[in-house]
């Protein structure tokens, strides 16, 4: 029986990402499994700082932390789970593949955007290429539509 033990939870911060995490936190509990929440920056380096961090000595760090605590704020842990947050920098596929990899995660629970036509072919889906290269298995959610009376 699959039991996964350690879900890998990849956001965006998107509202798709939000219902992706509500799905791996009931698995979790579930399953009694830990969840790590994986944010891919643009970068962790000097270019994002503010003026204040530029000219202090702690540059880098204080921008780390700040994205850090942006990380802890904007995907808050779910109650009566392990939650462990990772922040990573860099290509969003190779980050996502490289965490469950390193991590040896059970599974990746992601969200989709769900575009379709030139928006598809010119984003190309980031929850396609994860599926092709990822070292486990991959749950994609999407945000169901709502019911319609008939």
């Amino acid at each position: 029986m699959f039991r996964p033990q350690l879900i890998l939870h990849p956001t965006d911060y998107s509202e798709s990402s939000s219902y992706a995490l509500q799905i791996a936190a009931d698995l979790a509990r579930q399953l009694q499994a830990k969840i790590l929440i994986l944010h891919v920056a643009e970068t962790l380096g000097p270019e994002n700082v503010t003026f204040g961090e530029a000219t202090s000595q702690l540059e880098p760090a204080s921008y780390r932390h700040r994205l850090e605590e942006d990380l802890r704020q904007r995907v808050p842990a779910p109650s009566g789970i392990s939650v462990e947050y990772i922040l990573a920098a860099g290509d969003i596929i190779e980050e996502i593949e490289s965490t469950a990899q390193k991590r040896a995660c059970d599974l990746i629970v992601m969200g989709t955007h769900g575009r379709t036509g030139l928006s598809h072919l010119v984003m190309g889906s980031i929850a396609e290429r994860v599926i092709r290269l990822a070292p486990c298995p991959v749950l994609t959610t999407k945000i169901p539509h709502p019911k319609t009376s008939s």
